[in-house]
């Protein structure tokens, strides 16, 4: 069989590429200001090229791990909670 067919990988590297694709995406994606579960406030800050902010609502860090991606619009709606 051609590409695509039974067994080929195809949906295997479809996976990787979007996942490749949503990190260079969002490669830079600043972190936000954020209050920690203690109550202290955190300045935001830049992630470096190729790297982005991850991490939860109460702790960020930069990583290049998409699945640990917090997107702004994550970001900004653990402020609104």
């Amino acid at each position: 069989m051609g590409p695509g067919g039974p067994g080929s990988g195809w949906p295997l590297a479809g996976t990787l590429l979007v996942a490749v694709a949503a990190s260079m995406v969002a490669g830079g994606e600043d972190c936000l200001w954020y209050v920690d579960k203690n109550g202290s406030w955190h300045p935001g800050f830049d992630c470096e090229y190729y790297t982005f902010c991850c991490g939860t609502c109460h702790q960020r860090y930069c990583c290049r791990d998409p699945l640990r991606l917090l997107t702004e619009r994550q970001q900004r709606h653990c402020l609104a909670f």
